[in-house]
């Protein structure tokens, strides 16, 4: 079995609940915006990628944050916490086994806890910036992660691939991975758009497509996509008409997952600013909502964010 049927034959292990679960489920409007925190999750340098459990009780990020411990440009951290109520403990680098003396960032893991999906431009990929995958046997250790592999020619190509967000979809279909990946014009140039890789059943990723209906037009770009667990909703950030600053958080929801998705739409004020604000990643619970930004008041450099949501009284509670 080659490096990227290993990484698809733990995939296939995990698994997700059914679309029907939130099918119908119905949330309140975004709160306002909080800081996770100067010398806590932010701090003065570049924070970046959220990522967090599906317990809510292991948040991970990337960080340009200088040594003792850093390996690189950008290393990816995670901070803990006994439960959610909790306020996080300090971030501890994941260390050498995952980070390179390059770049890491951009994290989210599958729903089972055993696998982190991370960018980097580590050396033995397929170009710019790829896609990378480890895996670990117990999900709640968060030092435990195995030596990443890189997903593959299905996803990965000579340009970039960054902001991974796997969703197993149990109406049917194949397990899907959503990212962005630059996209060239020859007369005009580079932009992003977001794009989909099945889970073949021999464990490797087959070639990636555009998703219908989330793009934007040249010269316009889509990034980091961020599904919640059932696939009815998708979150992206986009510099697309619209956006109230040089990058915007937009969503798109769909009643199926066999719909096309609707039109996106602008998560609008407080969430979004007239600053930066990017890198959305969906909670578990589809209830907290982590980005980052460059708006005023923060740590220095880029700062994470959450906002948060609440069920509205009815709404199914399965999670």
């Amino acid at each position: 079995m080659n490096a990227y049927a290993k990484v698809g034959a733990f995939l296939m292990l995990g698994t997700l609940l059914s679309s029907e679960a939130f099918a119908e489920s119905k949330y309140s409007e975004w709160g306002p915006p909080v800081n996770l925190g100067c010398g806590s999750i932010n701090s003065p340098s570049d924070d970046l990628g959220p990522g967090i459990s599906k317990d809510g009780l292991s948040f991970y990020f990337a960080s340009n944050r200088p040594a003792p411990d850093a390996q690189g440009g950008q290393d990816i951290y995670v901070a803990q916490r006994p439960s959610r109520d909790a306020p996080w403990g300090a971030p501890n680098n994941l260390g050498p086994t995952v980070n390179s003396p390059l770049t890491e960032n951009v994290v989210s893991l599958s729903r089972d806890g055993h696998w982190l999906f991370f960018n980097s431009n580590r050396p033995d990929g397929f170009g710019d910036i790829d896609i990378w995958a480890s895996y670990r046997e117990h999900v709640h250790d968060d030092f435990a992660w195995q030596t990443p592999f890189n997903l593959g020619p299905g996803v990965n190509s000579a340009g970039f691939e960054a902001g991974a967000s796997y969703f197993e979809n149990e109406e049917g279909g194949a397990p899907l991975l959503f990212f962005g990946r630059g996209v060239s014009f020859a007369t005009q140039g580079t932009t992003s758009d977001i794009w989909v890789a099945e889970l073949l059943p021999d464990g490797t990723f087959g070639n990636a497509h555009e998703v219908p209906g989330l793009n934007s037009p040249y010269p316009y770009g889509d990034q980091r996509p961020s599904i919640r667990f059932d696939g009815l909703e998708i979150f992206f950030y986009s510099n697309r008409p619209g956006s109230l600053g040089t990058s915007d958080i937009w969503v798109a929801t769909r009643k199926d997952v066999r719909d096309p998705w609707d039109p996106p739409v602008n998560l609008g004020s407080p969430v979004n600013s007239g600053a930066a604000d990017f890198q959305p990643h969906i909670s578990g619970d589809g209830q907290t909502l982590y980005f980052v930004s460059n708006r005023g008041g923060g740590c220095g450099g880029f700062d994470i964010y959450m906002t948060t949501r609440t069920r509205l009284k009815g709404a199914d509670k399965a999670l």
